[in-house]
């Protein structure tokens, strides 16, 4: 790493992979830091993996703007890259007097916010739309332009662009400190010296610590919690729309939702921890979650639970993004992303890009992009086992041709989490019982050692 990067990003998350993407495709030179042994590691391994319209979104909000300009560009790259899109809508439920009083401003505040689709759903016609919903069910709001996506093949695609237009993304490289001088920054991490004339601070639930190394922080991260139940695949059947709750003034609640896995789920809880690794679960939360999604879908009574996992949002004191240019220490701060990053990335890159563009010099005539679509791995679109091959993981249906190609694409998945975000393989009703072995001697004969 004796060469001086354009830029330096801090943290392989989905918005570190997003703003390293505008940069390389916009013709900078770009070098990724990551902390752990494969991107996704932090926040954005956990999360419910929806497209947000930002109809709920703070008005005239930083949030809101990048939500829409992130939504927008999702729509219009997702064929180049073989992302997948389930369209299903989602509605708001209110389940009591007292919520049902709030929807009148839940449509106003969507309508201000640009989203004109938004209508009122009276208790006849939810039933109608969903049959197995409790009856405890009052009135909705509908929002059609709420959709179903998958949380890790878009932040790879992203990666991938950004190695197809020349970027260097290093794995186990945590940022311990750094030094600028004469306009040039030099980053001490655990995969040797790296320089950079820009950094740009991703760092998730890290945010704060390495903010620190160029600034005072203007924040601090308390990562917050969210477990999650997931329901044996047949559950998908019971929820057409994706079932979101009347937010309160600290959360937006748990939600029932379809994944593009063919399952469905309930979360996320919202639980301030100190730890910033580990987001572990805990029993009673869980049974809790599953009592809550048996009151909205009775019969979810009668079907089994396919796995539990938890997520780390990087919660701030502020309600909003924290994002800024400070030009005198050649430093760009993204922080405090909470549940909204993945819809929001690709807006919050734009937005950084602007920032650029303002404080710190011009971007380059680049050509046209070159696209590096992924495989796919939702079930509503075709699946590589439906062509034949032997299957390795029986529960998702995942071949030992995926598993070795993602382990020989041009970013390797860099462990067994890496692996399953890559392929499903040991995510499903055995959770890798049966197919772990085999996983894991695939693993081991064709990984490439640390990247």
């Amino acid at each position: 790493m004796d060469r001086t990067f354009d830029i330096a990003v801090i943290g392989g998350g989905v918005v570190g992979l997003a703003i390293l993407r505008r940069f390389a495709i916009g013709g900078l030179s770009c070098v990724l830091l990551e902390r752990g042994a494969d991107i996704l590691n932090g926040a954005s391994k956990g999360n419910s993996a929806l497209l947000h319209t930002g109809f709920d979104a703070p008005p005239k909000s930083l949030e809101l703007a990048c939500m829409k300009a992130g939504y927008a560009e999702y729509l219009a790259i997702r064929e180049k890259l073989n992302l997948p899109l389930v369209k299903n809508s989602a509605l708001v439920v209110a389940w009591s007097e007292e919520e049902s009083a709030k929807l009148d401003a839940i449509e106003a505040k969507a309508i201000t916010n640009g989203i004109t689709d938004v209508r009122r759903v009276s208790a006849a016609e939810l039933r109608q739309r969903e049959p197995h919903l409790s009856h405890a069910a009052r009135e909705a709001v509908l929002v059609p332009g709420e959709h179903i996506i998958d949380a890790w093949s878009a932040p790879l695609a992203y990666a991938h662009q950004a190695l197809a237009h020349g970027a260097v993304i290093r794995r186990n490289a945590e940022v311990t400190g750094g030094n600028l001088a004469q306009g040039v920054w030099t980053l001490h991490s655990q995969a040797g010296p790296v320089r950079a004339r820009l950094v740009i601070n991703a760092a998730g639930n890290y945010g704060d610590l390495v903010e620190a190394i160029a600034r005072p922080s203007p924040f601090i991260i308390t990562p917050r919690r969210g477990q999650f139940v997931v329901f044996d695949k047949p559950a998908s059947k019971l929820a057409n729309a994706i079932i979101l709750p009347v937010p309160t003034e600290r959360t937006k609640g748990v939600v029932l939702f379809r994944t593009a896995y063919g399952n469905l789920a309930i979360g996320p809880t919202a639980e301030d921890v100190t730890e910033r690794d580990v987001a572990a679960t805990d029993t009673e939360t869980l049974n809790r979650l599953k009592a809550r999604a048996i009151e909205m879908v009775p019969e979810l009574a009668e079907i089994g639970v396919n796995a539990v996992y938890a997520g780390l949002r990087p919660a701030t004191e502020h309600k909003g993004y924290v994002i800024e240019a400070v030009p005198e220490r050649c430093w760009i701060t993204v922080g405090g992303i909470r549940s909204t990053g993945l819809t929001a990335c690709l807006g919050i890159a734009q937005h950084v890009r602007d920032l650029y563009l303002q404080h710190f010099g011009a971007l380059p005539m680049p050509p046209e992009p070159i696209w590096t679509p992924v495989p796919n791995l939702a079930e509503e679109r075709a699946r590589p086992y439906m062509a034949g091959g032997e299957i390795i993981c029986h529960c998702e249906w995942v071949t030992r041709e995926e598993i070795i190609a993602a382990l020989e694409e041009p970013l390797p998945a860099g462990d067994l989490g890496g692996l399953k975000r890559r392929t499903r393989a040991m995510m499903g009703r055995c959770q890798g019982f049966n197919c772990a072995p085999h996983v894991e001697a695939l693993f081991r004969e064709k990984h490439h050692g640390a990247a």
